[in-house]
C-alpha cells in the first residue's frame, strides 16, 4: 500500500491525502478504481477499511493497545502524473452516498480534460446509494417506510393527502400534514436509519455522535449531539464499534509516522468532520448522468437515500430497457436484482444491504469485480 499527499490548485495549496493499493492480480492491465467517500468531509480511511479496501479493523473489546488491522477478502482493490505506468489501464470512478453528487460531475471532466494531455482510460463509473438531487432523496424516505411495513396504510394515505409529497420544506400553515408527519416520526425514531435490518445503538464520544448523520433530515445538516444518555463505548454487536476502533487506530502517533503524516497537518482525527468550508455548488447531478456509462448498486434496506429515490432519477432519463429485472446470484442463492438499460447502464439492489452497501462485503466486491470483467450479474 502507497500513501502520500498530492497537491491541488494552481499553487498545491491544497494537499489531499491518499491511500493506494495495487491490484491483487495484474496491475500493469488491471484496472484503475478511484474511489471518493461520501459524507461530504469524511475520510478515506472510511473507504479503506470498512467499505472497498484491503482492510479492516478486528472486531474485540478494546482494551488499550493499538487496534489489529486484519485482511478484508473481499477488497476491491495530477496522481498519474507520478504513476505514468498505469496511464493506459482501463480507469474507472466510483463513491457512495453524498459522492453521487461529485462523482458524475468527476467523470465529466475528464471526458472534457481527455482532448488535453495525460489521457486517461476512463471507462464509466459506479456509484452506491447516490444522493443525485439536492435534499429530494428525503421524500422517498416515507413511501420506503410504508413499503417496508414500518407505518401502516391508514397513515401513508393521510401522509399522502395532507403532503403531497413533499416532506422536506412542509408548510408550516399546513398542519394536518405537520401533525400525520410527526406520527410518523414516532413510528420510526428507534429504527437504524442506515439500514433498517440492524440495531440502533448511538454512543457518546469526544467526537460527533456516529449515527447522527442520518437524523431523518439531511446528510447535508451539521449532525447534532444526542443528549440522551447513553454508555460512552457501544458494544460489540453496534455497527459504530468499528468506527470507535478506527478512531484509536488513527490518533495514534506510531501509526501517523508509519503513515507519514504531516505533523501539524491535521489535529485529532474524526471519521468524518463538519468543520469544513464546503461550498454546495452543485446540487443536481442528473444532467451529468445523460450520455455517461455507469453501473449503480444499493442496498435495499437504505432508508436514508432510499432504492425509490435512485429508481426515479434512472426512470428520468428515459432510457429503454435491454433486460428486465431479475434477482442475480451468489453460490446459486439471490444476493439482489438487477436491471440493465441502454448506454450501458445497470442497476443493482444488494439483498440485506443499507445505506454503505459496501459493508455488505461479499456482494459489493462481486457485483464490482463482474462489472470490471464485462460478464453479466
Amino acid at each position: 500500500m502507497e500513501n502520500s499527499y498530492v497537491g491541488v490548485g494552481d499553487l498545491e495549496e491544497v494537499q489531499l491525502f491518499y491511500y493506494f493499493v495495487k491490484s491483487e492480480g495484474n496491475p500493469k492491465t488491471d484496472p484503475l478504481l478511484f474511489w471518493l467517500t461520501g459524507g461530504p468531509g469524511c475520510s478515506a480511511l472510511t473507504a479503506l477499511a470498512f467499505e472497498v479496501g484491503p482492510i479492516n479493523f478486528k472486531i474485540k473489546e478494546y482494551d488499550g493497545s493499538l487496534p489489529e488491522v486484519i485482511l478484508n477478502p473481499y477488497s476491491w482493490t495530477k496522481w498519474l502524473i507520478r504513476h505514468p505506468e498505469f496511464l493506459s489501464n482501463p480507469f474507472y470512478v466510483g463513491g457512495d452516498s453524498y459522492s453521487g453528487i461529485v462523482i458524475p460531475v468527476i467523470a465529466q471532466e475528464i471526458l472534457e480534460e481527455n482532448k488535453h494531455a495525460p489521457y486517461i482510460n476512463q471507462q464509466g463509473y459506479i456509484l452506491g446509494n447516490p444522493v443525485t438531487v439536492g435534499t429530494t432523496y428525503q421524500n422517498f424516505a416515507i413511501p420506503f417506510a410504508h413499503r417496508m411495513t414500518l407505518i401502516p396504510d391508514e397513515l401513508f394515505e393521510s401522509l399522502t393527502s395532507s403532503c403531497k409529497g413533499e416532506y422536506v420544506n412542509i408548510d408550516p400553515s399546513n398542519v394536518d400534514c405537520l401533525r400525520h408527519y410527526n406520527t410518523y416520526q414516532k413510528c420510526i425514531s428507534k429504527i437504524h436509519k442506515a439500514n433498517i435490518l440492524l440495531p440502533k445503538c448511538s454512543f457518546h464520544s469526544p467526537k460527533r455522535q456516529e449515527d447522527a448523520i442520518f437524523d431523518g433530515r439531511s446528510l447535508y445538516n451539521t449532525p447534532k449531539v444526542l443528549l440522551d444518555p447513553e454508555p460512552s463505548i457501544p458494544s460489540l454487536d453496534c455497527p459504530a464499534y468499528k468506527f470507535l476502533l478506527s478512531s484509536y487506530w488513527a490518533n495514534n502517533d506510531q501509526v501517523r509516522k508509519a503513515l507519514h503524516i504531516r505533523k501539524g497537518s491535521i489535529g485529532e482525527w474524526t471519521r468524518c468532520s463538519d468543520g469544513q468550508n464546503y461550498n454546495y455548488d452543485i446540487e443536481n447531478a442528473f444532467p451529468y448522468h445523460v450520455n455517461l456509462s455507469s453501473k449503480g448498486y444499493r442496498g435495499d434496506h437504505d432508508m436514508v437515500v432510499s432504492h425509490l429515490d435512485t429508481q426515479a432519477w434512472i426512470k428520468s432519463l428515459n432510457y429503454s430497457i435491454v433486460e428486465d429485472w431479475r434477482p442475480w446470484f451468489i453460490a446459486d442463492q439471490v444476493a439482489g436484482y438487477t436491471r440493465s438499460y441502454a448506454n450501458n447502464m445497470t442497476f443493482a439492489t444488494i439483498k440485506g444491504g443499507g445505506h454503505t452497501a459496501e459493508y455488505t462485503l461479499k456482494e459489493c466486491s462481486v457485483i464490482f469485480s463482474r462489472w470490471i470483467a464485462r460478464e453479466s450479474l
